[in-house]
């Protein structure tokens, strides 16, 4: 049985996360199949959003035990370079060029909460429950702390990175690291929303929107940083999808993505 499926209906791909047996713990094989993924997916041009979903009762419970064990034996090289690879699975989720958007069908626990945090959006049911769960094992969550602090913000990550308690689905919302909560028989609607409002957009300019986030995000808005902006709109309007874009909606059509 693949850790992982994937499938595409219409130009949205869905990347599944098939390990129900172990809570969807992930191991060096599911990093390196989800870089993979992320990587391709990103690339296809018939690609214009990404699902990241799983099967069973929980999402992700982080790292597989049984990993988890073989770590103990790591030398110190050893540790680093597997501790890189689960950091650049996360980079490439981040930085993928296509739009992603978690489906949280059940608990997200420890490295469950970097995947979704790296993912730009996420659609939780309303039974999902989320821990920090690091100090516990005596462990820290290093690798995905950019992406669960940038999600929950600085203050909610002190008191749930330090506690290791569990919240429930209604905090999450609370505090910014979903975007929203609904029932089970809601969930794929809701997904289904965000991802048809993706497949709409101009290709394009979703590309150099995420871009365009991850430039300015917690920048100082100094001249660099205009003179960025300004050169990312005249880019943008100058571009075949913005010239499009434009004479589609003066002419009342529709615009030849959609086509």
């Amino acid at each position: 049985m693949p850790s992982i499926t994937i499938s595409t209906a219409g130009h949205c791909a869905t990347v599944t996360l098939n390990r129900p047996e172990v809570r969807n713990a992930f191991n060096d094989e599911v990093i390196a199949e989800l870089t993979q993924a992320f990587t391709q997916l990103g690339q296809d041009p018939q690609v214009r959003a990404i699902v990241l979903a799983a099967e069973g009762s929980a999402f992700c419970a982080g790292a597989d035990l049984h990993w988890m064990r073989r770590m103990a034996d790591y030398s110190d090289a050893e540790n680093l370079l597997d501790a890189a690879q689960l950091a650049e699975m996360l980079r490439v989720i981040d930085t993928c060029a296509k739009p992603t958007v978690a489906r949280i069908q059940g608990d997200v626990y420890a490295g469950g909460m970097g995947l979704v945090a790296a993912c730009d959006m996420a659609v939780s049911v309303d039974t999902a429950n989320y821990c920090l769960s690091e100090v516990k094992l005596g462990l820290v969550p290093a690798t995905i702390s950019p992406y669960v602090m940038r999600a929950m913000g600085a203050r909610a990550a002190h008191r749930y990175f330090l506690t290791a308690e569990r919240f429930d689905a209604a905090e999450a919302l609370r505090i910014g690291f979903v975007h929203s909560v609904v029932p089970a028989e809601r969930l794929d609607e809701q997904v289904a929303e965000i991802t048809q409002a993706l497949v709409h957009a101009s290709p394009n300019a979703v590309k150099e929107c995420k871009a365009l986030l991850h430039d300015v995000a917690g920048k100082d808005i100094d001249a660099a940083l205009i003179a960025h902006t300004v050169k990312g709109i005249a880019g943008i309007r100058a571009s075949a999808e913005g010239r499009e874009g434009v004479q589609s909606f003066l002419q009342k059509r529709k615009p030849n993505w959609l086509v």
